[in-house]
């Protein structure tokens, strides 16, 4: 009998290795045996079916929805940026999004749309290999999820709270001191973080350290498989990068619409959305932008920009009006949704800027 090792079998049926090493250890795969401390498979073993895949065949072509709870998260907004959508006629066939985020409206459009080509990128080194991991090892992830969710939900509110801490001075650990090996770990505690921590905020000290408090949630899906799935198989054909804005602008052309959702400008001299990550989005970065949206519009592109609307609190404050001023400018109502007051919650005017 001829024999093949995890790896080759994983390369085989398309699946990690680390998922073989599973189904070997659950003998589901026949005549499979350790040898030292590795598994050796027959060659003319089959793929197991899994039972996890087969419940969710259903959902295969269904909107998928953002994994993460993000702040400035557009859900509430996609109804008004989705007239801006171009590519009905099928003249627009890419879709850049350099300030990625929670993915609202990317995950809209690839729930509509079967686009040629897609470009995902952000700053936030953590949010990105998030990505990365439930599109390339969705296995491993899920098997972790499912695995907090487990210890966490029969929790008392006590057991909870150190269990929290505990995962998030996991995390800590692994961003500063981690590497590629246990990017699924933090991948995992990314999303742990984000159900369970207080209004799902994701906020760093000066020195980068996740730092929310634990959430009050009773019973948090820390693991919606079914929506990390589908969110797995749109993401197949997406590029998906850590970095700058700039970075977009040799995939950017003629047929590419672009959406930016940059850190928005403070409403208040008090107010501040620069705390999710570790850098500043200043006037100047905010004016820079506005001159990159003019290069890309001169590059033949569609652009939309979304950000916060100063004249909320200063109606003689004028700055996107003028940075942006040879484009069109529309202001629609939100609703601020993460916010440590909850009578600072209401409605507000946000900005939408296309070029278009």
């Amino acid at each position: 009998m001829e024999f093949m090792s995890a790896k080759e079998a994983a390369d085989k049926w398309g699946i990690s290795q680390r998922r073989v090493a599973v189904l070997c250890s659950e003998n589901r795969i026949a005549d499979a045996t350790m040898v030292g401390n590795m598994w050796i498979i027959s060659s003319n073993a089959e793929k197991p079916i899994d039972a996890r895949i087969l419940r969710y065949i259903e959902t295969q072509g269904k909107a998928v929805k953002p994994f993460l709870k993000w702040a400035g998260g557009k859900g509430q907004l996609l109804k008004e940026i989705g007239k801006y959508y171009p590519f009905e006629n099928g003249e627009f066939t890419k879709y850049a999004e350099p300030f990625v985020g929670g993915g609202a409206v990317l995950f809209d459009i690839l729930s509509k749309y079967d686009l040629k080509e897609i470009y995902i990128s952000d700053i936030n080194a953590e949010l990105i290999n998030t990505y990365r991991i439930i599109r390339d090892d969705i296995d491993e992830i899920i098997e972790l999820l499912a695995k907090y969710q487990s210890e966490y939900i029969p929790f008392d509110k006590e057991e909870r709270k150190n269990y929290y801490m505990a995962k998030r001075t996991r995390f800590n650990d692994l961003k500063v001191n981690g590497d590629e090996t246990i990017n699924i770990e933090k991948a995992a505690l990314m999303i742990f973080l984000n159900k369970t921590c207080f209004n799902g905020l994701y906020r760093v000290n000066k020195k980068g350290l996740f730092n929310v408090p634990m959430g009050a949630y009773k019973n948090p899906m820390i693991c919606d498989e079914i929506n990390l799935r589908a969110v797995s198989k749109k993401l197949q054909n997406v590029t998906i990068v850590c970095g700058d804005y700039r970075k977009s602008v040799d995939f950017i052309d003629n047929k590419t619409f672009v959406y930016f959702d940059p850190p928005y400008r403070p409403i208040t001299d008090t107010a501040s959305f620069t705390a999710y990550t570790e850098n500043l989005f200043n006037d100047d970065e905010q004016i820079e932008l506005a001159k990159f949206v003019e290069l890309i519009h001169k590059k033949g592109a569609k652009v939309v920009v979304s950000n916060s609307d100063p004249k909320n609190s200063n109606t003689d404050d004028n700055f996107f009006d003028d940075i942006y001023s040879s484009h069109k400018i529309k202001r629609v109502e939100a609703t601020r949704m993460i916010n440590c007051n909850s009578e600072a919650r209401g409605k507000i005017k946000e900005l939408l800027i296309s070029n278009f």
